[in-house]
């Protein structure tokens, strides 16, 4: 007698449940991955709108130079502090921008006065606090003037 085995065509459980594993960690893989991306451009899109910003006031202290020192303002830059109308109306516009483009977003001048070899330097600051970031960002624009006002 001859003894005959019978072949079985099809997966078992256990290796369909392996597959599904297998593929269950990839997806979290490519989730995790995903979220890191989103995480990285929120990040980005806020530094660029800071550097915006800055560079915004920049060149509104370089177009209004009939003050000196018509930019400088304190922590909480409240503006018109050694300034003219434009600087006034400036630093609101600026300040109000900086608010609502940058999450928790805060901005601040400095003015030094520049001497006979050195230029009157403003110092431009823009902070703000990234999501999930306990400590806060912050970028900062130099502008010097080299020429005298008119």
């Amino acid at each position: 007698m001859r003894a005959t085995r019978h072949h079985r065509a099809g997966f078992t459980l256990v290796e369909v449940l392996l597959a599904l594993l297998v593929l269950c960690v990839g997806m979290l893989g490519t989730a995790a991955i995903l979220l890191e991306s989103l995480r990285a451009s929120r990040s980005g899109i806020a530094r660029t709108q800071a550097v915006t910003l800055a560079a915004d006031l920049a060149d509104r202290i370089l177009a209004n130079r009939t003050t000196t020192n018509a930019y400088d303002c304190d922590g909480s830059c409240e503006a018109g502090e050694g300034g003219n109308a434009v600087a006034v109306a400036d630093l609101d516009t600026w300040r109000d921008a900086v608010a609502a483009r940058l999450p928790a977003g805060v901005a601040s001048v400095s003015f030094t006065p520049g001497g006979p070899a050195s230029p009157a330097v403003y110092l431009v600051e823009v902070g703000w606090t990234e999501g999930g970031a306990a400590v806060q960002s912050t970028y900062r624009l130099q502008v010097e003037l080299t020429e005298p006002a008119p």
